[in-house]
């Protein structure tokens, strides 16, 4: 399986956080899966953390590629091929953030990981989560 992980899944999963799902944390250490984590959701921490509103225990522009080496976590850079689905995508999630990683996973496809029922809305593989 080749796994999006939405922002909050991401660092759900590199604090151990015990609102990961037991079955999302088995899937996201299993070696056969392929997991990916979008420069989108980079992007978003940086200015959640600039605004005040994501703590962590180091700069987010050192602490979160770390974490995500660390984790063997693949990077999904954003590119116009992608860009292009949002001509397409209704308004049905407002979050700017979110709509870039349906947009991935709708052209790589990919099963986004996520917490988040406004995104099982759209034509895209979810790994829903209980919550």
């Amino acid at each position: 399986m080749k796994l999006l992980l939405d922002t909050h899944i991401f660092l759900w999963y590199i604090t151990k956080d015990r609102r990961l799902d037991p079955d999302a944390e088995r899937a996201i250490r299993q070696p056969e899966n392929q997991v990916f984590l979008s420069s989108v959701s980079l992007w978003e921490c940086l200015v959640k953390h600039r605004l005040g509103k994501l703590p962590l225990p180091h700069p987010p522009e050192e602490y979160l590629p770390f974490q995500r080496q660390r984790h063997a976590i693949s990077p999904l850079p954003v590119d116009e091929a992608e860009v292009r689905h949002l001509a397409k995508l209704p308004d049905l999630h407002r979050d700017p953030f979110d709509r870039m990683l349906i947009c991935q996973a709708l052209e790589y496809d990919l099963t986004l990981m996520t917490v988040d029922r406004a995104i099982k809305q759209y034509p895209v593989t979810t790994f829903q989560i209980g919550h």
